[in-house]
């Protein structure tokens, strides 16, 4: 068993007695008691345990947690509303358009398209569908998630 640090949401945490083949989720959840990455397919196929690590959306399930020792973490925990409380522009769109459903694979939704916006603001049908590609609906059917999508690229803007 071995102890490391990771960086999770801005916060330092100490990972002790862990085993150096846990994946990323398994720490993230189990470990640090951040539940909001899902744990589904365990295969990188559904994206529901979605996180940043530096700056780059990975399946969280598909990373060692020891090879993100150095790295910053961002979960859907540190997708955080405005200091007022206010949701951020995806969360309220995936809220006003009816995008969550059951919930399951909201997180890995909701940081997709973070990732997306940030990378591209004003995102084509093509881009916002291949950026979603990796994640797996059962509720929703896509239709209210792609709205919520344009939503937050239109509030987006407008703040700019």
């Amino acid at each position: 068993m071995n102890a490391y640090p990771l960086r999770v949401n801005g916060v330092e945490h100490d990972v002790v007695d862990a085993w150096d083949g846990e994946n990323l989720l398994y720490v993230l959840r189990e470990r640090l008691g951040l539940p909001a990455a899902k744990a589904a397919c365990e295969q990188g196929e559904c994206g529901s345990c979605s996180v940043m690590v530096d700056g780059r959306l990975v399946c969280a399930c598909l990373v060692l947690a020891s090879s993100a020792i150095d790295a910053d973490i961002v979960t859907p925990e540190g997708i955080q509303p405005s200091a007022h409380g206010e949701l951020t522009p995806v969360q309220d769109a995936f809220v006003s358009e009816g995008a969550v459903q059951c919930g399951f694979c909201t997180p890995g939704l909701v940081m997709a398209v973070h990732d997306l916006l940030n990378r591209e603001p004003a995102p084509s049908d093509l881009a916002v569908r291949e950026a979603l590609s990796g994640n797996l609906c059962r509720c929703t059917g896509y239709g209210r998630v792609l709205a919520a999508v344009n939503r937050a690229a239109h509030a987006a803007a407008a703040a700019r």
